[in-house]
């Protein structure tokens, strides 16, 4: 496949796991290391599709500043599909508790079906958790939905509230609609709330602006399927070194800054 109708799929793709994303997109950046003015436009144009995924901000950014492209972009790959943070969640959540999840989270799924003792109640964002209920109970772990409308009844009756990130700044995260309102539940009620944030996650202060920024100009925040959370409802995080603060979690950002990453195509 050419290297531009191969960026043209990724750039449409939605809906498949950071890491197998991340994969193709590697393969259609191989296409344009020979030509360096047409990777800062591929690697913008994959943000404009994807701009509030932090691994695809990650992955951009160390090719571009990089002196070896496609070495950089497939040890990116190796690095999300290394990922432990699944693992490391699966370790750290205390036995018998209930926990409230929103939607169907990547790593927090494989999480819970890693463990099996843990009751989940899943709160059908975006459609999403009626499947990870079916999946739940399939792997033996008990399991319940809970309509939107209930969700600070599931918080309120839960130890911890677990919420994924596919973003993570020195401020807040990117989380599926619905997590602010269930940390905020989560903070007058006294459970905890871990953020879970893998590989590729971490941005630093200008491109997480440009996260927030772009969220902003896709619509009113009440039509939107993602928000920002204030890491200030975060009581720990849970990454692939396992359970931290929110601190030490920042001070592992490992994504440089790359001017260029700024500009969009549209």
């Amino acid at each position: 496949m050419h290297p531009i109708e191969r960026l043209r799929y990724v750039a449409r793709a939605g809906g498949v796991d950071h890491a197998a994303l991340a994969e193709e997109v590697a393969r259609a950046l191989a296409g344009f290391v020979d030509d360096p003015s047409g990777l800062v436009t591929a690697c913008r144009r994959i943000i404009d599709r994807h701009p509030t995924s932090g691994p695809m901000w990650w992955l951009a950014a160390r090719v571009l500043a990089t002196n070896d492209p496609r070495a950089e972009a497939f040890r990116c790959v190796s690095t999300l599909q290394d990922d432990k943070t699944a693992a490391a969640l699966a370790y750290e959540l205390p036995d018998d508790i209930t926990v409230t999840v929103l939607g169907w989270p990547e790593q927090v799924g494989a999480a819970l079906i890693r463990r099996g003792d843990i009751r989940s109640l899943v709160v059908d964002s975006l459609g999403e958790g009626a499947g990870l209920v079916r999946r739940l109970e399939h792997a033996d772990s008990p399991a319940e939905e809970v309509p939107p409308a209930n969700l600070a009844g599931a918080v309120r009756w839960s130890n911890l509230v677990l919420l994924e990130a596919s973003a993570v700044g020195p401020d807040g995260f990117v989380a599926v609609a619905g997590s602010h309102a269930a940390a905020a539940v989560a903070r007058d009620a006294d459970a905890d709330v871990w953020l879970v944030a893998g590989e590729g996650r971490l941005l630093p202060e200008r491109l997480w602006q440009s996260v927030v920024d772009r969220l902003d100009q896709e619509g009113e925040p009440w039509e939107l399927d993602e928000e920002i959370v204030p890491l200030s409802l975060v009581d720990r995080v849970v990454g692939p070194k396992g359970l931290e603060s929110v601190e030490a979690m920042l001070r592992r950002t490992d994504t440089p800054v790359v001017p260029e990453l700024l500009k969009s195509t549209i």
